[in-house]
Parts: C-alpha cells; sequence; structure tokens
C-alpha cells in the first residue's frame, strides 16, 4: 500500500504493468533482485527488464530497504489477490475535531462552542425555574386568606442567598464550569504547541519584502534561487544583493553591514520565519515546478508584508486540507494521462492530491 499502490494494480496497468502473475513471468530469485535495483539490472542489459524499461519509459525507484521475506510476502499477496480477488475500500475522513485530521484548527471552536451552549442550557433552566416560582406566588396570593399558616409561610418566604450559594448543586455547577474552561485552555495550549503563526523574528538587517517583491515587483525566484531546483528554496546570498546594490543605495547604512559580511565573507545570519520539524519532508520544486503553486498560497501575501511573518498555520492539519482540495495540475503533464483517464472511470470530480498518494504518511514522513 505504502510503496507498490501508486504505480501498479493487481489486474489493470496504472503507470507501470499489472502485477497479476507477476510470478509466473520470471523465476522469484530474478524478481526480487529487480525490486530492489531496477535500474541496475536494466542497465546490466537484461532484456526483459530493458523492454520494460522501453515500454513503461521510466525508472522504478529501488527498493533496497525491503527484505528478501518481505518481497516474497507481497508477491504472495499479488497471488493470493490473483486467484481469489477481495474488494477492500478504505478511505479517511476529515474529522475536524481530530487534531490528526485537521491540524487542531477546529478543535477551539468546538470546545467554545460546548462550553457555551452548556452555560446557556443552564441560564435557560434557572430563569425558566425562576419565572414558573414567581407565576405561581402570584396565582397563590390572591387566595391567600384561604391557604394554612404553614402554607402562607412558605409563600412568603424570602430566598437566603447565602445558603444558595454553600448548596452542593452551586458548588457543583461551579466546579463544572472551572474545570470545563481549564480543560478548553489546557487543550488549546497542547493543540497549539509548535505552531508558530504569525511568527515574524527581527532580522539582522531590515528588508522589506513590500519593496522588493511590491513595489518593484521582483520575482521570489530571483532571490530565492533553489525554489524549482530541488528541496529548499534557498536563503538569499549576499551576492544577489549585490547585483543591484552595486550601484543602488550603496551608501545606505544597512548596506554597510551586507558589503561587511562580503569583505569578510561570512554569511548574513538571517532568521528563519518558516521552519518545518525535521520529521516532514518537504519539496519546493515538487509543489512550486510540477504543481505549479504560487509562493503566497503557503506564505501568505508576501508583497504586502514589510516584515515576513508566517501566515499559514503549516500543520499536518492543514497540509492534508490542501492536498484534500487541490486539483492535480495533469495539464500538458502526460506523466498523469493514466491516472486521470483511470479517475475518469471512477469519479466525475476533478483529480486530486489525495487521489495520487498525498494523504499517505510516508509521502512526507520518510
Amino acid at each position: 500500500m505504502a510503496n507498490c499502490k501508486q504505480c501498479h494494480a493487481i489486474n489493470e496497468q496504472v503507470v507501470g504493468p499489472a502485477l497479476a502473475k507477476v510470478y509466473e513471468r520470471k523465476d522469484l530469485k530474478w524478481l526480487v533482485n529487480f525490486i530492489k535495483y531496477p535500474q541496475k539490472v536494466i542497465d546490466s542489459g537484461d532484456p526483459y527488464a530493458q523492454a520494460l524499461y522501453k515500454k513503461y519509459n521510466q525508472y522504478m525507484p529501488n527498493h533496497d530497504f525491503l527484505k528478501d521475506e518481505e518481497i516474497l510476502a507481497i508477491l504472495s499477496w499479488v497471488k493470493k489477490e490473483t486467484d481469489s480477488p477481495e474488494v477492500a475500500v478504505a478511505k479517511t475522513e476529515g474529522d475536524p475535531a481530530n487534531p490528526a485530521a485537521s491540524g487542531g484548527e477546529g478543535n477551539s471552536g468546538v470546545m467554545t462552542a460546548v462550553v457555551v451552549a452548556l452555560s446557556g442550557l443552564l441560564v435557560i433552566v434557572l430563569a425558566v425555574l425562576a419565572l414558573l416560582g414567581s407565576v405561581l406566588a402570584k396565582y397563590l396570593q390572591k387566595d391567600n386568606d384561604k391557604l394554612s399558616e404553614e402554607d402562607g409561610e412558605v409563600l412568603n418566604q424570602r430566598i437566603n442567598w447565602g445558603s444558595v450559594f454553600q448548596s452542593t448543586a452551586f458548588i457543583g455547577i461551579v466546579s463544572f464550569v472551572f474545570v470545563a474552561l481549564v480543560l478548553k485552555a489546557t487543550l488549546e495550549g497542547l493543540l497549539s504547541v509548535g505552531v508558530q503563526q504569525g511568527y515574524a523574528p527581527t532580522q539582522p538587517i531590515p528588508f522589506s519584502h513590500k519593496l522588493h517583491a511590491g513595489q518593484y515587483e521582483i520575482d521570489c525566484k530571483y532571490c530565492h534561487t533553489g525554489v524549482e531546483k530541488g528541496k529548499s528554496a534557498n536563503i538569499p546570498s549576499a551576492n544577489i544583493c549585490m547585483n543591484c546594490h552595486n550601484a543602488i543605495k550603496t551608501t545606505s547604512p544597512n548596506m554597510q553591514m551586507i558589503y561587511a559580511a562580503i569583505e569578510k565573507d561570512e554569511p548574513i545570519q538571517w532568521v528563519r520565519v518558516h521552519n518545518l520539524p525535521d520529521l516532514a519532508y518537504f519539496n519546493h520544486q515538487q509543489h512550486v515546478k510540477v504543481a505549479g503553486l504560487e509562493c503566497e498560497n503557503c506564505h501568505g501575501n508576501i508583497k504586502e508584508m514589510e516584515v515576513v511573518q508566517q501566515a499559514s498555520l503549516l500543520t499536518m492539519g492543514w497540509c492534508i486540507d490542501c492536498h484534500r482540495k487541490t486539483d492535480v495540475n495533469a495539464k500538458g503533464n502526460t506523466y498523469y494521462d493514466n491516472m486521470v483517464e483511470l479517475h475518469k472511470k471512477s469519479s466525475k470530480e476533478p483529480l486530486k492530491v489525495e487521489d495520487i498518494g498525498g494523504l499517505e504518511c510516508s509521502k512526507c514522513h520518510y
């Protein structure tokens, strides 16, 4: 499910060939070796491997992290599915109240709504009881002369607020509200751990994105050179600054700090704003070059930021929500042709990122 399903199915071709009876096409030793080191087998001149490469025009990634017995277990499962296929449906539903599904964005609202609803219900109950007591008292006072002495004392008695505040019921209600508020605050605090939305650190040299990206319309890719080439967007070097500032505002005090860094051959110690945990993998090239996303999708309206801040949550739930809503940019990309055609057969909705493995744990946690 994690390593094979994106490219292979049992009885139909997806990106690669169907796997039904693959164990009859070549012997098990060959299959194990090919699954572990496909490119090595193809480059060795093996006719069958080269025919596969010529037909599908791409290398399968190495699976050398799998043990031989694990590969044999997969092939055994393929044989079982080929001989007696079972229909299995597995779909992950988003739960806005579940931190793992939504990153905790909806939890605060839910807890607040619960506390407000319970408090409102309590007020309504007390108001209704007070109203009923008032109506009954007025009704009985009309016939006050017919009431017994004991009934008259009950009718004319006054509320002892001291006793009310010391009663078990009042103490229990107040304790419940207090505990609910404490739990709400605690849960919100736990859900906000690691969330740095709004973080805007002071940089060693003042740099205005509003001026450079906004007023002068300098493309983000001009300074962040790695955004279309690899995982990291790259922090601009002082040399990039000098492409313009060797002739512009050369006497500015801020520019003197850049000149000093160049003279000392030392990098400027910019403070990182957007920082994902080490356990999460994010590739800028995949999102910007392949998916065609604009920087503003994740970084907010950079062109209006005097000081850059983290505009988005950047939580797991935030990413998952985007993968569920975003259409795959398949236009003009033949890599997705087979996927799009297969998707159209089973759904009228556009192909989403979640349909091509965008919700799989191993895509981001490697």
